[in-house]
């Protein structure tokens, strides 16, 4: 009999030990959660001086601000954050400047950029190659902009500007903006448009010799096409040195943005050959020279560009069919040029 009391004590000791050890791996959990949760979202969001402006783009997403910041080193635990976000935070980032302070936790600046009452500052993209109508679209979208000139039509604008052109197109500078919170619409155009201008005479003032323009506003038609025919900055100036060398030579431009242009509303994402037959102010297909108009907002490297053409005999190009486009000087090179770039569509489909 006395042999099975300790037994007994020994299975007695093991079954009060189970919960001893639950209770301590609960209470290291807590710990490691509390630590996790404070170096993710109560952690101070990190800052240089006192206080520092974030600047939230039109499109961005929390998920790729979060991302953002951990590839910067600016948090821990990204994991935290975005499930933070899905459970308490319903709001889509909101488009502004923010101004950020010494001390704020990283989860008082997410809730802070989620209330665009927030912003200190409104950031206004204006891409370049969009057209003034698209300009417009975007003021008139912006709740942080004042409307007071953007519903009217497009000549009555230019007048409220007092803008000494007849038409709108190409006049306004595309950049990313910031302005302050309920700025109008006619300070912004305004600021845009003297930009726009200061750009242009630097570069007329600079402009290569014996460029076929008759005055700077043709040479801004010019850097219109020149945007709008390719996105790669490296074949700015030969875009440009094919069209000038066509001018010269009394060829027709031919180039397919200033068809689209001119069909305005009519364009539904495809060119027809009827298209380029049908004949509109803007279709250098069936007009000689310029356009009446620039077709788009160009950059500053376009205009600058459309002042310094390249220096080839080029006078062909077409789409290699892998990004960018091959620049040939006869017609015997561009068709074969063409025939590279079908094979290349070809092999895609």
């Amino acid at each position: 009999m006395s042999s099975a009391k300790p037994k007994a004590q020994k299975k007695n000791s093991q079954s009060t030990s189970k919960p001893k050890v639950f209770l301590g791996f609960a209470v290291g959990f807590v710990v490691l959660l509390c630590i996790v949760l404070w170096s993710s979202l109560f952690k101070a969001y990190p800052i240089e001086g006192k206080k520092q402006m974030l600047a939230i783009g039109e499109g961005d997403t929390y998920s790729g601000f979060i991302d953002r910041l951990a590839k910067e080193d600016k948090v821990s635990f990204p994991i935290i954050l975005k499930l933070y976000q899905k459970l308490m935070i319903h709001d889509t980032l909101k488009a502004g400047v923010y101004e950020v302070r010494q001390g704020m936790s990283v989860r008082e600046v997410m809730q802070m950029i989620s209330n665009v009452d927030n912003a200190q500052m409104n950031r206004i993209l204006v891409i370049e190659g969009t057209t003034f109508k698209q300009l417009i679209d975007t003021l008139k979208k912006d709740q942080l902009v004042t409307h007071d000139i953007s519903h009217l039509p497009h000549d009555e604008i230019l007048k409220a500007l007092e803008i000494p052109y007849h038409h709108p197109e190409g006049l306004f500078a595309p950049d990313t903006y910031f302005f302050a919170k309920g700025e109008s619409d006619k300070k912004i155009l305004k600021d845009l448009y003297v930009r726009q201008m200061k750009a242009l005479d630097q570069a007329w003032a600079n402009r290569a010799a014996d460029l076929p323009y008759k005055d700077k506003y043709e040479a801004l038609i010019m850097a219109s096409i020149v945007e709008k025919e390719t996105s790669l900055d490296k074949e700015l100036e030969q875009v440009s040195g094919v069209f000038v060398r066509r001018l010269k030579l009394g060829m027709r431009l031919q180039t397919d943005p200033t068809v689209i242009y001119g069909m305005g509303d009519k364009y539904a994402g495809n060119i027809t050959r009827q298209d380029l037959r049908t004949p509109t102010a803007y279709n250098t297909y069936t007009i000689n020279g310029l356009p009446p108009t620039p077709i788009a907002l160009p950059s500053k490297k376009a205009i600058e560009a459309a002042m310094h053409p390249d220096r080839s005999n080029n006078i062909y190009f077409v789409a290699t069919g892998n990004g960018g486009h091959n620049f040939t000087a006869t017609l015997q090179d561009h068709n074969r040029a063409v025939q590279d770039y079908l094979a290349v569509i070809r092999s895609k489909n």
